[in-house]
C-alpha cells in the first residue's frame, strides 16, 4: 500500500462519481454532528476534512458555526461549494498546514481512505491544525484488513484498538470518547464502523 496521506484511485473515484455522490448524500446529516457540536462554544471555528456533499457542513453554518469546508477533489469541492454558498478549497489531507488555527476539525467518513502507512501523519497534521484543548472527530469502518472495495477505494478499516494506537502514535491525543456501531455508506451494506473524538492538549 502507498505510504502517502491520499490514494489516488479514491480521489478518481469520487472526481468521476461526483454527481451521484452528491446526491446519494444530499440529505439528512451525521448521526454524530449534534453531540459533537453540543462539545462546542458558540461560533467555534471548524474545519471540515473531506466535506464531501456539504450537507454536515450546511448544519454547522446554520447553527452558526465559523466553517471552513474542505475536499480532496475539486468536482466534489465545487458540488459543495454550489450547496453551501461559500468557497470551499481542494485539500487533500496530507496538505493541511496550519497551526493551532482550529476549535474543532471535523472529518466524518473521509479519514478511512487514508492508506494506514500515511494515516500517523495526517493525524499529526490535525493535532497541529487545532487549538490547545481543541477537539477532532472522524469515523471508519472496521470490518476487517485494509483493502479495496467495490468502487475500487482504499478504506484503511481501522479496529478501534488499531485505530487508538494510531492516533497516540500520531500526537499526544487524548481520547475522548469512542463508539463502536453498525452503518452503512455508499454500498448501502450494514458493517461495522467506529467513532473517536479526541482533543489536542490544553497545556
Amino acid at each position: 500500500m502507498p505510504d502517502s496521506g491520499y490514494d489516488a484511485a479514491t480521489l478518481a473515484f469520487y472526481a468521476n462519481e461526483a454527481p451521484a455522490y452528491v446526491t446519494s448524500n444530499a440529505f439528512g446529516v451525521s448521526r454524530h454532528l449534534d453531540g459533537f457540536l453540543q462539545r462546542l462554544a458558540t461560533g467555534a471555528r471548524i474545519l471540515e476534512l473531506g466535506c464531501g456533499s456539504g450537507r454536515d457542513a450546511a448544519e454547522m453554518l446554520r447553527r452558526g458555526f465559523d466553517v471552513v469546508a474542505t475536499d480532496g477533489v475539486a468536482e466534489m469541492a465545487a458540488q459543495a461549494q454550489a450547496r453551501l454558498g461559500i468557497p470551499v478549497a481542494v485539500l487533500r489531507f496530507d496538505q493541511l498546514d496550519a497551526d493551532a488555527e482550529y476549535d474543532a476539525v471535523w472529518a466524518h467518513a473521509s479519514l478511512l481512505h487514508v492508506p494506514r502507512a500515511g494515516l500517523a501523519p495526517v493525524l499529526a497534521a490535525i493535532y497541529r491544525a487545532l487549538k490547545p484543548g481543541g477537539l477532532h472527530f472522524a469515523c471508519y469502518k472496521a470490518d476487517g484488513n485494509e483493502r479495496r472495495d467495490q468502487f475500487a477505494r482504499l478504506n484503511n478499516n481501522l479496529s478501534l484498538d488499531q485505530a487508538c494506537a494510531t492516533y497516540r502514535a500520531a500526537a499526544p491525543w487524548q481520547i475522548v470518547e469512542t463508539q463502536s456501531y453498525s452503518g452503512s455508506g455508499y454500498d448501502g451494506v450494514q458493517r461495522p464502523w467506529i467513532a473517536i473524538i479526541a482533543a489536542r492538549d490544553a497545556a
